[in-house]
């Protein structure tokens, strides 16, 4: 049987107008909401076709389209609740890690990954492409996310969703946009003003949309200056399908819809867990609307159009999910730990504490559960492995969510790396016996952990006072204890200067403990950089004080109580993260960009030209050391008159043998030096002295030149 989108020849835009033309309204309108797919209660019931995830939306046998089959995560194939009893899946690690690889390839292979999960498990469409700058480094969803900076966000985002969708799986883009923290998500109002807003979060997703081509975007629960993101005009209307020319959909998160007409104007596709909501807006409410004439029939065309051209664009409909076809999960593993070990940053390293030696006699393991695996954030990205070690979480949506260890044993994977004759392991939750423990070990090496869920921001920046006390009475017995954090962001350390040796592991994922020992070991020459700056302390940012999480509900439901509050992100503008410690003045405790290796780089002959006002920058790079490595080049811009902080405007990733040299040349993205003019509503330049330099962090200033930068406005076409 052939359908009337097989003509050869068409385009994606051609084969979904065919299929809408030959649609029926209700199969149009069944496309347009849906429940989650996952029973809240024993009552309810999935339709026998969904396989139990995030959504189903009904196939169209009699026109050759599958059904919509939409699955949780960023991090891996979820299944909250678990819905799919006995379902295995792939825990990479937190986008923080992938974002400290600054490894677009590496994030491109992550993300064909997760495309071949979702696909052989029968999923079409992947919740993925988390994209939202890091606002606040107490965010309870900071390891979905990149980094604080618009450059590296959406280069990694980008390429991530570009893996997902070349497997024939719809990746989103989320949460769109100004989502940074999880207290009172449903109430926040994030106020910004037009600039800001273009060069910092808006040119993160712009980055990520343009390189990854993602089918449909997601907003968030919370308000961008007044309006709920989901009915957003300026956003979703304006900037994304106007601006932007944006060709997917637009799907709300799962009950975070609050009207019908006012949503479907502003540029709202799909209500998304319409059964979380206060009514099923985008069924009868939206064909009432149509009814009274406030929308066009030809809006809910042009509606599922987007869909269905997403669908068709990445050879979802053409090549449907295959559910059970085999998984090579070893493989997977190997490139889940391949990430793992690009991302985890080595921070300190006096006296070269590490590698440690190999002839160590007595090596002593402590804390985190080490023995067990490593730690996961919680939340609808949440994976769990079969022989993950589960906790009580946090109660999702009605859906209990563990806290989870993912089955790769620190320890068994010291014991394999290590020659040592003894490595032993304690729990930590006794000082005194971990301080016993110790007593005739050659290295004592600490996992500390910090977790964080959706629906649960961090309270401070501290570990907790265990930790911190375990971590300051070891180092005071033994002068060789390693700390190794997983954590799902930025934590202050007031023992910092009492141990040798730190590493930020992150939550490293299903090859984490292998990855963590091949560190520690030197099997992997550490080349993560920090993706986020780590503050001294709370006073240093933008926002030091937090609301209260029990004065406001979090949760999305029917019934939503409490008030809209505002949160002032003018206060720090586009100057997020190390921009806004560079323009304070303040001295953090890591840089943005910081990373130790066990080899040495050095830099030469900084060179810049200018073309048509394209900007390029080249250097030469030489493994000045005794053995190889990764390093990342990265490349700063900031004006002589000091009118702004610093920004990184580009970066490479290089790998280099010991001794090796390479000319490295990079290209300056305009808009990153551009300022958005929101009176002529196009970027500008001015044309003014500025210094680019090399930098191993945003703190420090490297190899330097000077360039006049030629005027120049640029802008996207009106419509």
């Amino acid at each position: 049987m052939s359908y009337p989108w097989q003509k050869p020849g068409l385009t994606p835009d051609q084969q979904a107008a065919a299929v809408v033309a030959a649609m029926t309204t209700d199969e149009k309108f069944a496309w347009l909401s849906g429940p989650m797919a996952i029973p809240l209660t024993k009552d309810d019931k999935l339709p026998p076709e969904a396989i139990g995830s995030a959504a189903y939306y009904p196939a169209i046998p009699r026109l050759g389209i599958p059904a919509l089959q939409q699955s949780d995560a960023s991090l891996g194939v979820s299944a909250l609740g678990g819905v799919r009893p006995g379902d295995h899946a792939t825990a990479l690690p937190s986008s923080l890690a992938l974002g400290a690889s600054f490894d677009p390839q590496l994030a491109e292979a992550s993300g064909e990954l997760l495309g071949r999960e979702a696909f052989s498990k029968g999923f079409n469409v992947q919740l993925a492409g988390g994209a939202n700058l890091i606002r606040e480094p107490r965010g309870g969803r900071n390891f979905e996310y990149i980094s604080e900076d618009p450059l590296l966000t959406g280069i990694i985002a980008g390429h991530s969703v570009r893996g997902i969708q070349s497997q024939h799986v719809v990746s989103t883009v989320k949460h769109f946009a100004v989502n940074a923290q999880e207290t009172g998500r449903v109430l926040a109002d994030s106020r910004l003003n037009e600039s800001a807003l273009r060069e910092s979060d808006l040119l993160a997703f712009e980055l990520a949309i343009e390189i990854g081509e993602p089918g449909a975007v997601m907003p968030g629960y919370n308000l961008i200056n007044g309006h709920w993101a989901s009915e957003n005009a300026f956003l979703l209307s304006q900037v994304l399908k106007g601006d932007w020319r944006y060709p997917g959909w637009v799907m709300s998160d799962w009950g975070a819809t609050h009207s019908a007409t006012k949503a479907a104007l502003a540029g709202l596709d799909v209500q998304s867990g319409a059964n979380l909501d206060q009514q099923v807006w985008f069924d009868r409410p939206l064909r009432e609307a149509v009814d009274r004439g406030e929308i066009k029939a030809t809006k809910i065309d042009e509606m599922i159009r987007r869909i269905l051209r997403s669908l068709f664009a990445c050879g979802a409909i053409q090549h449907p999910a295959q559910r059970g076809r085999p998984i090579d999960y070893s493989w997977h593993q190997l490139i889940a730990q391949r990430e793992a070990e690009q991302g985890i940053v080595l921070l300190k390293n006096d006296r070269n504490t590490l590698p440690l030696a190999p002839e160590l006699s007595r090596i002593l393991v402590v804390g985190a559960h080490a023995d067990q695996g490593v730690l996961a954030g919680g939340g609808s990205s949440a994976v769990t492995p079969q022989g993950s070690l589960q906790f009580e979480g946090v109660d999702f949506m009605g859906i209990q969510t563990p806290k989870v260890y993912h089955p790769s044993s620190p320890l068994a994977a010291i014991r394999h790396n290590s020659l040592a004759k003894r490595v032993d392991f304690v729990s930590g939750e006794s000082l005194d016996e971990a301080l016993t423990a110790a007593e005739g070990s050659d290295a004592v090496i600490v996992f500390a952990e910090e977790w964080r869920s959706e629906a649960l921001d961090a309270q401070g920046l501290s570990l907790d006072a265990h930790q911190n006390q375990l971590i300051t009475r070891l180092s005071a017995v033994h002068s060789t204890v390693i700390v190794v954090l997983q954590t799902g962001g930025a934590v202050t350390l007031p023992w910092l200067e009492s141990v040798p040796a730190l590493l930020e592991a992150w939550y490293p994922g299903s090859g984490g403990g292998e990855a963590i020992a091949g560190v520690l070991f030197g099997r992997v020459n550490p080349a993560g950089r920090l993706p986020i700056t780590f503050p001294a302390d709370d006073q240093q940012l933008p926002h030091p004080t937090q609301k209260d999480p029990n004065t406001t509900t979090s949760l999305p439901g029917v019934e939503i109580t409490g008030e809209v509050f505002e949160i002032d992100y003018n206060v720090e503008g586009a100057d997020v993260g190390y921009r806004w410690f560079a323009r304070q003045q303040h001295k953090p405790l890591f840089p943005f960009g910081f990373g130790l290796s066990y080899t040495q780089f050095r830099y030469e002959n900084l060179q810049l030209s200018q073309t048509y006002g394209k900007i390029s920058a080249s250097v030469t790079l030489t493994n000045s050391g005794e053995r190889s490595g990764s390093e990342v080049v990265q490349i700063y811009l900031r004006p002589v008159s000091g009118r702004y902080p610093s920004r990184l405007v580009a970066f490479k990733k290089v790998t280099l043998d010991a001794g090796e040299s390479q000319r490295i040349d990079l290209g300056i993205e305009p808009r990153v030096i551009a300022q958005w003019d929101c009176t002529q509503q196009h970027w500008s330049i001015t044309g003014e002295e500025v210094e680019i330099y090399q930098a191993s962090d945003a703190s420090s200033v490297g190899l330097t030149a000077t360039v006049t930068l030629a005027a120049q406005s640029f802008g996207y076409p009106r419509h």
